[in-house]
């Protein structure tokens, strides 16, 4: 198995400059990357095989400290593979990168660094959330590397530097909420440099640096995000200026499922009042399989009160069958 090319390097110049110079003043730092594992998938290159989830058809996510292969919906895990199981190529890859992975790059670069980890993984046991946060507090280690959990809640008075590794994880997820929760998650984590007396500083690596949610958090400015935001939900009638409800099939036979939501899909249409509601799908749910069953939806827009109207009535014309499998979801939070 060999490991990923070094190319696209973790750290850019501007970051490991910015963290050699707290660990020269002798300061704290956060580093916030929303991804866990080592590596986000592993590839074949000779026949281009991908390892995914038999049970939920995703990309399976490397972690080397237990040299295991995970799906990070179900859970399933084994171990990693030392050769292709499609064309038994031994030149497997990793690609793509995890909180495991950043943490092995910053020890390569800053041996002198005591960097902590603190995600899913690494908080797994009884206690360990409370040791983690514990060791940071009394500076026992200096760089906190973590997903989501460390955006929130803490008050960390040494921390000086934030560096986020890449804002684009989230902004790039099929969700018309993404700018959203991206905004949302820069400015928490950015919210932890600076808390004592030292001013702090916040870098931001992403590959779309110009895009509004990003520049908005750089700058912490919130009425510049609202106003953008709004324009774009205006200008493609996404809430609050119409209401969502997302009609999900699944089953276990993928044909099943797929006829069952268009035969659903009909039934909204022939109940459309006009241009007060409109049907998106149907399509494979972007998570299109989970846990052995097939997903595919339906997005259901219009005037508020209008929407739940249309559902009820063709939810209404269902026989018990036909219900099998569905999940309706009014103002979803996500539609992954």
């Amino acid at each position: 198995m060999r490991g990923p090319g070094s190319r696209t390097p973790i750290l850019s110049t501007p970051l490991r400059q910015a963290i050699a110079a707290r660990l020269q003043a002798g300061e704290q730092m956060i580093l916030f990357l929303n991804r866990r594992g080592f590596a986000t998938f592993l590839l074949c290159p000779t026949c281009g095989e991908s390892l995914r989830c038999p049970d939920c058809g995703v990309a399976l996510k490397y972690h080397r400290d237990s040299r295991q292969v995970r799906c990070h919906h179900c859970g399933m895990a084994r171990t990693a593979p030392d050769v292709c199981p499609r064309c038994g190529g031994n030149e497997i890859r990793f690609s793509g990168f995890g909180t495991e992975r950043v943490e092995r790059e910053l020890s390569r670069v800053f041996p002198r660094a005591r960097p902590g980890r603190m995600d899913r993984d690494t908080t797994a046991r009884k206690g360990a959330h409370v040791r983690i946060v514990g060791q940071f507090r009394a500076a026992k280690t200096d760089i906190l590397i973590g997903t989501q959990m460390v955006a929130k809640g803490f008050d960390f008075p040494g921390v000086t530097l934030v560096g986020v590794i890449s804002a684009d994880t989230s902004l790039n997820l099929p969700d018309f909420r993404a700018a959203e929760r991206t905004f949302q998650l820069l400015t928490q984590v950015a919210g932890r440099s600076g808390r004592g007396e030292k001013e702090g500083e916040v870098i931001i690596q992403t590959y779309r640096p110009d895009h509004y949610s990003v520049e908005a958090a750089a700058e912490q400015d919130y009425e510049a995000f609202y106003e953008r935001e709004m324009e774009a939900r205006r200008e493609l009638s996404y809430p609050p200026f119409s209401q969502l409800v997302n009609l999900v099939v699944s089953g276990e036979d993928e044909q099943e499922v797929a006829g069952r939501v268009e035969m659903l899909a009909e039934r909204v249409r022939g109940l459309q009042r006009g241009e007060k509601v409109e049907v998106l799908g149907p399509a494979p749910a972007p998570i299109a399989k989970l846990r052995k069953r097939y997903r595919w939806h339906i997005l259901v827009r219009g005037r508020r009160g209008e929407v739940q109207g249309v559902v009820g009535e063709a939810l209404d014309k269902l026989r018990d069958r036909e219900t099998t499998g569905l999940v309706v979801d009014v103002d979803p939070v996500s539609v992954m």
